[in-house]
């Protein structure tokens, strides 16, 4: 096998694109030996693998396999030390579910990615069924946010679209709708059971979930705080809210 040592190369500079939103089209860039394993474990399409001759025999039962130097794969990577392996994975086949049952999340403008990346992976944890993203909220395929995520979004569905088609669904299908919120007339979130089947709503870093959200939710829940802090990180509050209905 042969080992590709120019930044020139063709498939290099196709593939470094992908590390720019705008040219994920179809396919994201994954770094690091425990992501590859679980992009392999939950049957995720690997398009092609990139990584150094010394791990060369980690990756025999891998197809369309790329031997690079070092400088090659720093090409490929955002961070300073590359992970020795950067893998390029098609998008996942997703059908939006005809009906709703289960626990579900909604970020609503979420937009850092390390905040979308963590809420996600504990949400994961909690053994949550399903994930909207609304249109503003932070790419999913960022690399911060797949760092953050360190595989979650391999073993559960994530679907972005129209935040109030979603509601409009969950609606629809009787699924109660919880949303976080420090307005007045909320309540706090130890006071409510949730049902078997729920959506939680997680709202933006600095302006919090919006007005129509409000007006949708069946239920506005906060984190009731006895210190002097104003507000908790969204990734926090959702990591005890989130673990508190489960």
């Amino acid at each position: 096998m042969t080992i590709i040592t120019s930044k020139s190369n063709n498939l290099i500079k196709k593939t470094k694109k992908l590390l720019q939103k705008k040219h994920r089209k179809h396919s994201y860039l994954i770094e690091g030996w425990h992501l590859l394993e679980e992009a392999q474990k939950y049957g995720a399409e690997i398009l092609n693998l990139f990584t150094l001759e010394l791990y060369a025999d980690r990756v025999t039962h891998f197809d369309q396999v790329h031997l690079v130097t070092n400088d090659v794969l720093k090409e490929l990577s955002d961070t300073a030390t590359p992970q020795g392996v950067v893998a390029e994975i098609a998008y996942p086949n997703l059908d939006f579910p005809q009906q709703l049952k289960g626990k579900f999340l909604i970020l609503e403008d979420v937009q850092d990615p390390g905040n979308v990346g963590t809420i996600i992976r504990t949400a994961d944890a909690a053994g949550f069924d399903a994930i909207f993203l609304s249109e503003k909220t932070a790419d999913l395929y960022n690399a911060k946010t797949l760092r953050a995520m360190q595989g979650s979004h391999f073993h559960l569905p994530i679907y972005r679209q129209d935040i109030f088609k979603i509601i409009k669904q969950l609606q629809e299908d009787h699924i109660c709708i919880l949303a976080t919120t420090l307005a007045p007339q909320s309540v706090d979130y130890k006071a409510i059971q949730a049902p078997s089947s729920f959506a939680l709503v997680m709202g933006n870093e600095g302006s919090g979930i919006s007005k129509k959200m409000a007006e949708q939710a069946d239920h506005l829940i906060h984190i009731t705080m006895p210190g002097q802090a104003e507000s908790l990180n969204v990734a926090v509050a959702a990591g005890i809210v989130i673990f508190s209905l489960v």
